[in-house]
């Protein structure tokens, strides 16, 4: 497996500045944001800016393997909504296409506790990906849909559902065991067990409650505010995440691609280490575990 650094983790570098700390981290690709007035991201439709970082990852030798844009209105009742973010994803798709990455994560809209019509919108987002989904594979890139709350997907079920309806080779799962553990939903086995068969793309990371018992709630889809959190971020193998046995179950479902490290360090500062060193043990800890015969065994 490849193991990735991602831009998440690196909110006060460039993306040529935190290309060169992937490298220095010992990792071997990058997957980068795509979103206005980031700092270590690629402003929408930017095509000089992408063109500076695909030179900048063939300097530092880390490709670019996939990009994450923040669009959420992919399952809008309102036309003119609708059709920009459709024409949003478009531009990621054609901007990973440059940089030749292979996949974009996708938010399956915006649904969060209260909303209504949940059927005319999942037939939004059900459109959005079947219009989209040919166009990205004749690019050679995948539609990864994350399991992610504050969106129609947050369980690994409705992911999976989903990405069945569509029946599209270049529409898969982004699976985050990671989400689903801090909002209650599958656990790991649960979650291979209904879309194991599905995986397009993983994020890595890792948490500790501090307080197992309480309900989640999100009022957000990128992140959780710190008055809603009920977790704290950890870097890979210090928290509650089996990763070893989550590498295992990867490989059994043949998946051998990359792991994308999502140290959430844009939005929770406070909890991890700085990038250069959370990157850098978070790579040493997946290496070891992936290094171990019993994974490889049991796959």
């Amino acid at each position: 497996m490849r193991l990735a650094g991602h831009t998440l983790g690196t909110p006060n570098h460039t993306v040529p500045q935190a290309l060169q700390l992937f490298r220095a981290s010992g990792l071997d690709a990058a997957e980068v944001i795509y979103q206005d007035d980031y700092k270590s991201g690629l402003p929408l439709g930017d095509r000089r800016s992408a063109m500076e970082a695909l030179k900048a990852a063939e300097g530092e030798g880390v490709p670019i393997v996939g990009l994450t844009p923040y669009t959420t209105a992919i399952n809008s009742l309102d036309h003119a909504e609708w059709h920009q973010a459709v024409d949003e994803f478009r531009g990621a798709i054609d901007t990973a296409h440059l940089l030749g990455a292979d996949r974009v994560r996708v938010y399956a809209g915006s649904w969060h506790p209260g909303d209504t019509d949940h059927a005319a919108r999942w037939g939004q987002l059900r459109k959005a990906l079947e219009t989209l989904a040919p166009e990205a594979q004749q690019a050679g890139v995948r539609l990864c849909v994350e399991n992610h709350f504050g969106t129609m997907t947050q369980t690994a079920a409705e992911t999976a559902a989903l990405v069945r309806e569509i029946a599209l080779p270049s529409v898969r799962v982004l699976y985050d065991q990671a989400n689903l553990t801090f909002t209650h939903d599958e656990n790991y086995e649960e979650a291979f067990a209904v879309q194991g068969d599905l995986i397009g793309h993983v994020h890595v990371k890792d948490l500790v409650f501090t307080d197992p018992n309480a309900a989640f709630r999100a009022t957000e889809t990128a992140r959780v505010n710190a008055s809603e959190r009920a977790v704290r971020s950890r870097v890979v193998g210090s928290g509650v995440i089996p990763w070893t046995e989550i590498l295992g179950a990867l490989l059994q479902h043949g998946y051998d691609d990359v792991l994308s490290i999502e140290l959430e360090y844009r939005w929770h500062p406070q909890d991890l280490p700085a990038p250069e060193d959370g990157f850098r043990e978070s790579a040493a800890v997946l290496r070891s575990m992936l290094s171990d015969p019993a994974i490889v065994r049991n796959a």
